[in-house]
């Protein structure tokens, strides 16, 4: 979506909120409304705001939205985001790339808690994460070139996973169970279990929670089966209200089937196994009443397994340390509020195929936000770069917004980013593939305008972007004078400029009935995304682009809600894919669901239609999949 506020947050977040039975009547003015969209902070390294202050691009996703959604994963979640391009290799999200605005995989950025998920091996493992959908706050969704807020390899965007934290002690348990009811090569049904538990302790200013996961399957076709473990601890600690600590650890184990993830029909037997260790320790200090200093320091370890033909043909096996440390700062003063932060970071990767390496990345960053006015307000900041391989780089960013009612805002946001080569671009080499270590990054500038409004029963938002992105890497064969190009091998170059426009409009509609009605609230809203990409470059004549008509030209969504009788809720959304280079094809989702205080039951029909259809690789994604599921707070 192409808005600061996205209209499913608005829907949800209205419609949701006001599921409150008897009472619900009261919550129908648009002040309620108003004050529940500014309890919504979005978070950010320095420069935290209420998201209708926000002038950016921001969507969020919050944990009564993921509630209602017919959804067993994160990625699915992202799926009903139009401007994200969710490509899914497998069932339940084992394996996952996601771009933004036509984007590749590996220029969005990954972000856990604030941590940078961003691997260095390559962007296919950044969604391997030790979190569930029970786990999740809400999440954040930034649009748009973003070095100036997170950094380097924020090219097109960045997705914020903000997990729970425990406000009492408590235990909670779930478990799902579902199936195609079609029949494997042995005549059993596929089918697919999760089992989840998470247990809280609170006392004093003190907090621990830890949660644990299992989700398991045969697949839905040949060699598609999985099971992963998760597992995922968090503390916090409040010595005082000046001081607060926060630990983060978390760890999975995730094994699948790769049929026809990477090199169909070749991989019919292939597997992979991704592990990841992820840890964090931060703290938040008010060391004087205008001056907050928030250190972070964070670890991640991946081992990548692959392996091409069982049991041990062509294996690729990847170990990736990265050590980061960052220290922000946030002053408010007379004229404003500034943000200034340090970073490093460290990457270093032990690879069969791609073989020992190591770089290092130094970042500077500084923000100013203006006062804020009752109607006009502004950002503006920049982020320097050093590479240990590409040296120094500026990139600054701005953006600002104009009340015309104090429901009514016209907003524009311009910024520029970069996207380092990955290991794989750069050293790989394989069955058909070869690395190019002369590659360069990837830089992006980006402007987008728009218009939104949002209180009362009935909002809308509309706006447009366009992006440019020099140097542009990707998978190419030099096809001149070749008599049979099968022969020749994909090469990653920065060999053209990729430019991209686009916009999307978006409306809402909800309302809560009588509360002796059969039906206590209703809602519905649609979003529709657009885009139209060009690309320049004197080789295009010559060579044969391996991803460089990919993105989704045009992209609906719609999702309709009600709750009846103050339990039962009722939801189902659909969504219209249309990429430049592949069939369209619609998806229908369904879910209802019994909730109580303690408790709730639900059952989810996703598929509805049996669509075949492919978002990444050759793997046809699974048809028409029932699951029931429960969840129970002790």
């Amino acid at each position: 979506m192409r808005v600061a506020i996205s209209s499913n947050k608005i829907l949800f977040s209205l419609f949701l909120g006001l599921c409150g039975g008897a009472s619900a009547q009261k919550r129908t003015d648009s002040s309620f409304i108003n004050r529940q969209l500014d309890e919504v902070i979005v978070e950010e390294n320095r420069l935290a705001a209420p998201v209708k202050a926000v002038n950016r691009n921001i969507t969020i996703i919050t944990r009564k939205q993921i509630e209602a959604m017919p959804v067993s994963s994160i990625t699915e979640v992202l799926a009903y985001v139009p401007g994200l391009d969710v490509r899914q290799r497998g069932p339940e999200g084992v394996q996952a790339d996601i771009g933004i605005d036509g984007g590749t995989f590996d220029q969005t950025l990954v972000l856990l808690n604030g941590v940078k998920i961003t691997d260095p091996q390559t962007g296919h493992n950044m969604m391997n994460l030790p979190v569930s959908l029970a786990d999740i706050d809400h999440i954040e969704v930034l649009r748009g070139a973003a070095a100036r807020i997170y950094g380097i390899n924020a090219l097109n965007g960045a997705i914020n996973i903000i997990t729970r934290k425990a406000r009492e002690s408590g235990i909670t348990i779930n478990g799902s169970a579902g199936s195609s009811f079609k029949k494997n090569e042995n005549s059993n049904l596929y089918g697919a279990y999760s089992a989840g538990a998470s247990g809280s302790l609170v006392k004093g200013g003190n907090s621990h929670s830890l949660s644990v996961s299992r989700n398991q399957g045969n697949g839905y076709c040949y060699n598609t089966a999985y099971d992963n473990y998760r597992a995922l601890y968090q503390a916090a600690f409040n010595n005082d209200s000046l001081h607060q600590y926060q630990v983060m650890a978390g760890f999975i184990n995730n094994g699948f089937g790769a049929n026809g993830f990477y090199a169909a029909p070749g991989d019919l037997n292939s597997e992979e196994t991704v592990k990841t260790f992820l840890a964090a320790v931060s703290n938040t200090s008010r060391i004087r009443p205008n001056w907050v200093m928030t250190p972070r320091i964070s670890y991640r370890y991946t081992k990548d397994d692959y392996i091409y033909i069982k049991p041990d043909q062509y294996r690729n096996l990847h170990n990736t340390d990265i050590l980061g440390a960052e220290l922000n700062n946030t002053f408010t003063t007379g004229i404003g509020t500034f943000g200034a932060g340090v970073e490093g970071r460290y990457e270093h990767i032990k690879s069969t195929s791609l073989g020992n390496h190591e770089r290092t990345n130094l970042g500077i960053s500084g923000e100013y936000k203006s006062i804020a006015d009752r109607r006009f307000s502004f950002t503006l900041g920049g982020y320097l770069n050093y590479n240990s391989f590409y040296g120094w780089q500026f990139f600054p960013g701005a953006d600002a917004g104009f009340n015309i009612t104090p429901d009514l805002k016209l907003f524009a946001n311009a910024g520029t980013a970069q996207r380092l080569p990955t290991y794989t671009d750069l050293y790989y080499k394989g069955k058909g593939i070869i690395g190019n270590e002369h590659l360069g990054p990837e830089k992006a500038g980006y402007a987008e305008a728009g218009i939104r409004k949002f209180s009362g029963k009935f909002s809308y938002s509309g706006s447009v972007f366009y992006r440019q992105i020099s140097n542009f890497i990707d998978y190419v064969k030099d096809t001149a004078g070749v008599a049979n190009p099968a022969t020749i091998n994909w090469q990653p170059e920065n060999f053209q400029r990729a430019n991209m426009t686009g916009f999307t409009l978006n409306a809402g509609y909800s309302t809560v009935l009588q509360p002796n009605c059969l039906f206590n609230s209703f809602a519905v809203n649609a979003g529709y995304n657009y885009l139209s990409p060009s690309f320049k470059g004197d080789a295009l004549t010559t060579k044969i682009s391996r991803y460089v008509i990919e993105s989704l030209r045009h992209q609906f969504t719609a999702n309709v809600q009600t709750t009846l009788l103050h339990h039962f809720s009722v939801s189902a959304a659909t969504r219209y894919c249309m990429r430049i280079n592949y069939k369209d094809y619609t998806l229908i989702d369904a879910r209802i669901a019994y909730r109580q205080s303690r408790y709730q039951v639900y059952a989810d029909a996703g598929n509805l239609l049996d669509v075949t259809y492919v978002e990444a690789g050759a793997v046809v994604m699974p048809g028409r999949w029932v699951t029931v599921g429960a969840s129970f707070k002790l």
